[in-house]
């Protein structure tokens, strides 16, 4: 048998490991490929911070998601993203899902992630009321939310609970559109009127408005806003959505572990609109509030208030699932 000279073995050698170095390589190349989603929110608002914090501090790009956020303006808006498929996953409030279900869906959309556990709207007055008690919006015209949605039904929660009807005990005007109420207001409709931030704020930096309730405080922990992805969505794309619960969570213990200075500071750029003292007040005061959740995990006690809201409101009268609308198995491997 003919040797073979040892600088030619060596030499093939060599090339063998280049080979395999290079494959190794391009594998792991595909494996770490991000992936796109498309994460569909109802609207963009500080409120939402923590979900903010996780998009600035690349927790989504360390769990390997490339994300793309679209603003719906609205949560039915954001229910036809989802279920058209242009939104892989859908941020808005739970009454949404349940709607979507009652309908008769069966690729309807389930709870996987909770992000806030109270109402992120405020009344605000004409004048200062510093002994504010919501028997004063007795015989008043009063701004509020578009009917069937959660900022409307839980203003009419609180209500009911302080012994006022909201039918017959004062007048709330639904005509105006969601974003415009607080123009309407600073023109001279209303002597109330139910805003979300930074539109509370803005009415009081300029003096046409105070805030004098939080509908949060007074409304009680309720599961307001969640992330939902169709039941087929969540089938296939299981470590998917378990990484986008990851980088959620990560966003969460931020916020848990942080000063509202802080926070502010991390997510102002995704308000470029707004200065940095106004981010700030907004965020102490969701803050202070415990508008926010240590964990994710939506619960089933919280489930069933948002159903006895919609109860009340009139808008359900069915009995819904826990367990076919909600999972909680992403939230609790990522808390863990």
């Amino acid at each position: 048998m003919k040797k073979v000279p040892i600088h030619k073995m060596a030499s093939c050698l060599l090339v063998c490991i280049l080979l395999v170095s290079l494959c190794a390589c391009g594998s792991k190349t595909k494996k770490n490929s991000p992936t796109p989603v498309t994460l569909n929110e109802v609207a963009h608002s500080i409120f939402y911070a923590p979900m903010y914090v996780a998009i600035e501090e690349g927790y989504f790009k360390d769990e390997g998601i490339e994300l793309t956020l679209v603003t719906g303006f609205g949560a039915d808006k954001t229910m036809t993203a989802l279920v058209s498929g242009e939104a892989d996953i859908g941020f808005m409030g739970t009454e949404s899902s349940i709607y979507a279900y009652i309908e008769g869906s069966e690729d309807y959309a389930v709870n996987f992630a909770q992000l806030t556990q109270r109402a992120g709207n405020f009344l605000v007055a004409r004048e200062p009321m510093e002994d504010f008690k919501w028997s004063d919006l007795k015989d008043t015209n009063v701004l509020g939310g578009r009917a069937g949605g959660t900022p409307q039904m839980v203003f009419e929660y609180i209500l009911k609970k302080n012994g006022i009807d909201p039918a017959t005990d004062l007048m709330i005007d639904q005509s105006i559109d969601f974003g415009s109420t607080a123009a309407a207001f600073s023109g001279g409709q209303g002597d109330f009127t139910v805003e979300f931030e930074p539109s509370a704020t803005a009415l009081e930096k300029e003096g046409t408005g105070y805030v004098v309730a939080s509908l949060g405080v007074d409304s009680g922990y309720v599961p307001y806003t969640a992330f939902c992805a169709k039941k087929s969505y969540l089938e296939k794309n299981s470590d998917v959505i378990q990484s986008f619960t990851d980088a959620l969570q990560k966003g969460m213990d931020y916020v848990t572990e942080h000063t509202p200075e802080e926070i502010a500071e991390v997510i102002a750029p995704q308000f470029t609109d707004t200065d940095l003292d106004t981010i700030t007040t907004i965020v102490t005061r969701y803050y202070e509030q415990e508008t926010w959740k240590s964990d994710l995990i939506l619960t089933t006690d919280s489930f069933n208030l948002i159903l006895d809201i919609l109860k009340e409101a009139g808008v359900l009268n069915q009995e819904v699932p826990y367990e076919n609308l909600v999972t909680t198995d992403y939230a609790e491997k990522a808390a863990r």
